[in-house]
């Protein structure tokens, strides 16, 4: 096995899963902008500062692949050591980790407003950015690839902690969802919907760590770092997915769901639920069609036929013929067409 297939083998290819979950990270951040403009402010802050640290990530895996492998082409003894560089690895991933788990800890208050819930998931996800930023430093401080194992007093807490940290987000979140539903197929398939892609976000990161872990514990060599390269940018996709899947639940709700539920769908809003599900609205009322009806009053004339002046046709519909100012008996003054009436059918 040559030099270079201990650990930059395997981080070569984590990276190349890493430059293509940060293309699809970009699209889904366009999409955010495009769909999410109502959104709070720091919630829009929120995920600039998540692209930038997975952009950072990006560039440091790049500039140290290049470093070692380009620069430092032929030269066995710096393919054994790691750098700062690649160090800020395990330390943009716990952080990034961190702030989408903490960004689903305050989904998880206001959809439920039940603070052990909240305590326990911020407990793990404190836990796994400090172990996390922890095997950074004990990267920089080993350096040796082959003794990188002994990061794992630090490591094995980190990649635990944020499994453990996917896996009760999700629970909690699936658990309250499923205690919405309320028999109205329209709210249920939407209720599924929203449960079908927490669970999909959720355990995508989860499985990531659990199998990041395992490998590194097992096998020897750099294998973990096509999971723990790509880690990262399943975090920000994650919850990149979670925004932007808002707009197409928004929109089927505006034509099957009760607005009382739309809260609930946009997570800049879910803490106005409680206050929104005091007013329900009722089916929206149709709306109404006017039908003119036209009643004439008719006499019989006997033998005379009066005039009609076609110019007084000028000024009203052809069906109404004024005759009162042709008919100079002022009897004839008396007849006069009978008011519109106006009757209005809800349709």
């Amino acid at each position: 096995m040559g030099p270079a297939e201990i650990a930059h083998g395997p981080m070569f290819i984590g990276f190349v899963f890493n430059a293509i979950l940060y293309g699809i990270m970009i699209t889904q951040c366009y999409l955010y902008s495009v769909t999410s403009k109502s959104d709070r402010l720091w919630i829009k802050l929120f995920v600039a500062i998540l692209l930038i640290a997975d952009t950072l990530n990006t560039v440091f895996n790049a500039m140290y692949l290049y470093d070692a492998v380009i620069i430092h082409f032929n030269d066995p003894k710096y393919l054994e050591t790691a750098n700062w560089v690649f160090a800020t690895s395990p330390a943009l991933t716990a952080i990034i980790a961190a702030m989408v788990q903490t960004f689903f800890a305050w989904r998880v208050k206001a959809l439920t407003s039940n603070m052990w819930f909240v305590t326990a998931i911020m407990f793990f996800t404190l836990v796994g950015l400090f172990c996390g930023l922890g095997a950074a430093i004990g990267v920089g401080i080993v350096r040796n690839f082959i003794d990188i194992i002994k990061v794992r007093v630090v490591g094995i807490p980190w990649l635990v902690a944020n499994s453990v940290g996917d896996v009760l987000i999700t629970s909690i979140l699936v658990w309250h969802l499923a205690g919405l539903k309320s028999g109205i197929a329209a709210t249920d398939n939407t209720i599924n919907r929203i449960i079908r892609v927490t669970v999909e976000t959720g355990m995508c990161t989860s499985i990531c760590a659990v199998v990041d872990l395992i490998t590194f514990l097992v096998i020897p060599t750099g294998i973990h770092l096509i999971f723990n390269s790509a880690l990262s940018k399943l975090y920000t996709n994650s919850l990149m997915s979670s925004l932007n899947s808002r707009a197409t639940w928004s929109s089927r709700s505006d034509s099957s769901t009760p607005r009382s539920f739309v809260p609930v769908l946009n997570s800049s809003r879910s803490s106005q639920l409680s206050k929104n599900s005091k007013n329900i609205q009722g089916p929206k009322r149709p709306k109404q069609l006017l039908v003119h009806v036209e009643s004439h009053e008719m006499r019989d004339w006997g033998d005379k036929k009066p005039e009609v002046n076609m110019a007084a046709t000028n000024d009203v519909p052809p069906s109404i013929v004024d005759l009162r100012n042709n008919n100079p008996n002022p009897e004839t003054r008396k007849l006069q067409w009978a008011n519109e009436k106006q009757v209005g059918e809800a349709v």
